[in-house]
C-alpha cells in the first residue's frame, strides 16, 4: 500500500508539470504529497547547521534544512525530523531510527563525513601545517577505503529493515571550495585541492554503498558549483571564529539552492 502511495505521489508531480500552464493538476500534487510518511536522519549537513532558525536542540534541527523546507511546501501526513548535528553512522543507528516503521515512505539522510574525521580534518588543516594537513586528509581517505563501506552499510540495511517500503534519498557533501577563487589567505591551494579531493572519495564511496542497498544518492556537487568557499557567492561557511561549529556547513542558501533541489529531483 505505502510504496503504491509513493508511486501515486510521483506521478502526480509528473501530472502538475505536464498542466502547469493550465493551472490544473495542483490538488492532485498537494493530496498526494500528504500521503507521504516522512523521516529525515542523518548529520549535521541535514540538520541544516550554519542556515540558522534552530530548534533550541543540540541537534540544532533548523527549520532552513532540506528536510524542514521540502515538508513545509508538501505538507507530508508525517514529518519526523531526527537528524542531528555531529552524527555518526553509530548515532543514526543507535538513536535515529525510532521513528521508521513499515508505513514510512521517505527516508532522506545525509552520513559518513564525522566517521571519516571532518571535523579534525579541517581543524588540522587550519591550524597547523601543510604537511600536516595533507598527512590528516590521506588518513581520512584510507578511512573512508577500508572503514566507513561496513558502517554504511550498517545504516543502510538497518534502514531498509524498518522501513521496507520507503524510498531513500542518500545525499551526498558538497567539495568546499573553488579552486583559483577569490580568496587571498588562508590555506594554500594544495590544501584546498586535497580537501576537495577527500570530498569527491567520500562522495565516490557513499554513493557506491547506497547503490548496492538500491537507494538514491543525490549528488550536491553541481548545484554548489560556483558558490563554493572562494568563489564571491559562497553556500557555505568558512572559518567562523564567533561560531566555529557553522564553519565548513551550508548557509540558508546552500540548504534551499544546493541540497534541496537535488532532493527533490531524486523524488
Amino acid at each position: 500500500m505505502k510504496m503504491s502511495r509513493l508511486v501515486a505521489f510521483s506521478s502526480s508531480l509528473l501530472l502538475g508539470a505536464a498542466l502547469a500552464l493550465t493551472g490544473a493538476g495542483v490538488a492532485n500534487a498537494d493530496s498526494s504529497a500528504a500521503a507521504v510518511d516522512y523521516v529525515a536522519l542523518g548529520d549535521s549537513y541535514s540538520s541544516g547547521v550554519g542556515a540558522g532558525s534552530y530548534d533550541g536542540s543540540s541537534c540544532k534541527r533548523s527549520s532552513r534544512a532540506y528536510p524542514a523546507l521540502w515538508a513545509a511546501a508538501n505538507s507530508p501526513s508525517s514529518f519526523d525530523f531526527a537528524a542531528c548535528s555531529g552524527a555518526r553512522t553509530a548515532d543514526v543507528t543507535g538513536g535515529q531510527l525510532g521513528k521508521l516503521n513499515a508505513s514510512t515512505d521517505l527516508v532522506s539522510i545525509s552520513i559518513g563525513g564525522n566517521d571519516a574525521g571532518f571535523a579534525d580534518v579541517m581543524t588540522t588543516c587550519v591550524l597547523q601545517s601543510e604537511a600536516t594537513c595533507l598527512n590528516r586528509i590521506a588518513t581520512a581517505r584510507a578511512y573512508v577505503d577500508s572503514t566507513l563501506p561496513g558502517r554504511l552499510d550498517s545504516v543502510y540495511t538497518a534502514i531498509r529493515s524498518k522501513a521496507p517500503s520507503a524510498q531513500v534519498v542518500v545525499l551526498g557533501y558538497p567539495r568546499f571550495y573553488q579552486l583559483g577563487g577569490s580568496c587571498i589567505a588562508g590555506l594554500s591551494e594544495r590544501e584546498r585541492s586535497a580537501i576537495n579531493g577527500a570530498s569527491d572519495h567520500l562522495n565516490t564511496a557513499t554513493a557506491k554503498r547506497a547503490a548496492d542497498h538500491g537507494f538514491t544518492f543525490g549528488d550536491v556537487r553541481t548545484t554548489f558549483t560556483g558558490h563554493e568557499i572562494c568563489s564571491g557567492s559562497a553556500w557555505l561557511h568558512s572559518v567562523n571564529w564567533l561560531n566555529i561549529g557553522e564553519s565548513y556547513h551550508p548557509t540558508a542558501a546552500g540548504q534551499s539552492g544546493g541540497y534541496l533541489p537535488v532532493f527533490k529531483s531524486a523524488l
